[in-house]
């Protein structure tokens, strides 16, 4: 299995300012626009083999995400498009942050479009939940619906609530960027 080469953020750092390495940034447009470190070229990981094509030359290559955990789960595929050898933010953009260097962030953009599914339906599971236990039982039919919707986003890989929540007007800004 290929791997990447892990660099602690100071060591990202340290290469980033002597311009010998770029810094592949391969999260979700939604979540690149809200926060992201300077001067990192964006290339999400769902367009990721047409971005990739695009990358620069020349300079070692560092990919990240926002804990790590998507460079790691897709290492192979991000170390095959890289000549030479694959580096990557190990803890990602979480433990940048938490070395105290400095990041772009646009706080008037959304939350990421995953975590706002996630609230939207966790709010509504307890809601199902505390209406069927206060004033009727039917109630927690939102409850099962939401956990239904949640399973087959799951098992197909389509989430109508992500859908709809993309439309809102306050995520059409970050998702057109």
């Amino acid at each position: 299995m290929t791997v990447l080469t892990p660099l602690n953020p100071a060591e990202v750092d340290r290469r980033l300012r002597a311009n010998s390495a770029l810094l592949v940034d391969i999260r979700e447009p939604d979540e690149f626009v809200r926060e992201h470190v300077a001067g990192a070229v964006h290339a999400p990981l769902s367009s990721f083999d047409t971005a990739a094509s695009r990358l620069p030359d020349g300079r070692e290559i560092i990919y990240t995400c926002r804990t790590g955990n998507r460079t790691g789960v897709n290492c192979a595929r991000l170390a095959a498009r890289t000549p030479g050898e694959a580096f990557v933010l190990d803890g990602g953009l979480e433990a940048w942050k938490a070395a105290g260097l400095a990041t772009r962030k646009d706080a008037s953009s959304p939350i990421e479009l995953m975590r706002q599914v996630q609230m939207t339906a966790g709010g509504l599971i307890l809601i199902g939940a505390a209406l069927g236990l206060l004033v009727h039982p039917a109630f927690w039919g939102l409850s099962a619906f939401v956990g239904a919707g949640l399973f087959v986003a799951g098992a197909t890989g389509f989430c109508g609530m992500a859908r709809l929540l993309a439309v809102m007007p306050w995520n059409r800004k970050a998702l057109s960027a």
